[in-house]
C-alpha cells in the first residue's frame, strides 16, 4: 500500500495489462468538520517514500479490501444524509488497520531495521567526529535520513518501534553521549565543546545537557574529578 498527501505526484511505467490496482482518492474538503481532518495529519506514512510501502499479508489484504468494498458500495449507492458519515467511519477504520500493519512490519523486519539502527548510529558518530558539526551545526533528522536513503518520517517511526525514541530524540541522545565523552576525556572548555558539537550558542548546549542529565556540563565534569 502507498499513501499520498495532497499535491504529491505519483507515476510509474512498471504496470502491465495484468496489473490491477485499488485506488482511493479523497478530496480534503470531504473531511472538513470531522475529527479525522486533523487526525489524518498525524499519520506519518503519508510522507513515506515508495520503497517504504506497506507489504500486506494475504489475511491483511483481505481486511483492507473488505473495508474498501464497503466504501465502494456506499459511494455507488444512493447518496443520503448518512453517506459521508459512513464513508468517513470506514476510512478511519482503514487507517487504524494500516497503523497496526505498519507496526507489524517494523517488527517482522527487525533484522533489517536493526541494521538501519546501526547505520544511523555510525552516521551520527561520523558527523560529530568530523568538521561537519562545526560547518553545518547539529546533525538533523533529514541529513541522517538522506544518508540512509529513506524518508525522515519512516526513520522516526522505525526508531520509535525499536527503541522508543523518534529520530530527533535519538540524535540528541547521541549528542549528549559525545558531550559526556569530551567533558571527561578532554580539557576543552564547555563553550569549545558546544561549538565542536554544532551548537550555535553554548547556552543552548548547557540547557539541553541539564535537561538530559540533571546536571550542568561543569557539574558533570566536576563529578569525575
Amino acid at each position: 500500500m502507498l499513501f499520498l498527501a495532497p499535491d504529491q505526484l505519483v507515476g510509474s511505467t512498471d504496470y502491465n495489462s495484468e496489473t490491477y490496482c485499488y485506488i482511493l482518492l479523497i478530496h480534503p474538503d470531504f473531511l472538513l468538520g470531522h475529527p479525522i481532518a486533523r487526525k489524518i495529519k498525524q499519520y506519518s506514512y503519508f510522507s513515506y517514500a515508495s520503497n517504504e510501502a506497506l507489504h500486506l499479508s494475504d489475511s491483511e489484504k483481505e481486511i483492507i479490501l473488505s473495508v474498501y468494498r464497503i466504501m465502494e458500495q456506499e459511494l455507488n449507492s444512493r447518496v443520503d444524509e448518512f453517506s459521508q458519515e459512513v464513508v468517513i467511519a470506514q476510512l478511519e477504520l482503514l487507517l487504524s488497520y494500516v497503523n497496526r500493519f505498519y507496526k507489524r512490519q517494523f517488527i517482522t523486519r527487525k533484522v533489517a531495521n536493526n541494521d538501519i539502527l546501526q547505520k544511523t548510529e555510525s552516521i551520527i558518530e561520523d558527523y560529530l567526529n568530523s568538521q561537519l558539526s562545526l560547518q553545518q551545526g547539529l546533525p538533523t533528522v533529514q541529513y541522517v535520513a538522506d544518508q540512509l536513503k529513506i524518508s525522515s518520517g519512516y526513520l522516526s517511526d522505525l526508531l520509535r518501534s525499536l527503541i522508543g525514541q523518534n529520530a530527533q530524540q535519538y540524535i540528541r541522545s547521541k549528542v549528549i553521549e559525545k558531550a559526556k565523552e569530551r567533558l571527561t576525556n578532554t580539557n576543552l572548555t564547555v563553550a569549545e565543546i558546544a561549538y565542536e558539537l554544532g551548537f550555535e550558542h553554548p547556552q543552548s548546549f548547557s540547557k539541553m545537557f541539564r535537561v538530559r542529565t540533571g546536571l550542568s556540563p561543569l557539574e558533570f565534569r566536576n563529578s569525575f574529578e
